[in-house]
């Protein structure tokens, strides 16, 4: 091998290097997202259930009143 290949060959492998930094950062980046969108749902799966909660509960008290008068 001359050095003009030797001299590509190592310039591809620096922009390897590179590329798998970039794709390893992207990818901590997306994972971190994927926490919060994960903490997020189960946040939000809770207040939905809070809520059901509370509609049953006035359902109930609703329907009690209706059957007192």
């Amino acid at each position: 091998m001359d050095a003009p290949d030797i001299n590509a060959l190592s310039q591809r492998i620096t922009q390897l290097i590179d590329l798998c930094d970039q794709l390893k950062l992207q990818n901590q980046h997306l994972l971190a997202q994927e926490r919060l969108w994960r903490d997020e749902r189960v946040q939000l799966i809770e207040k939905n259930d809070l809520a059901r909660q509370k509609v049953e509960a006035m359902i109930l008290r609703l329907k009690s009143l209706e059957h007192d008068s």
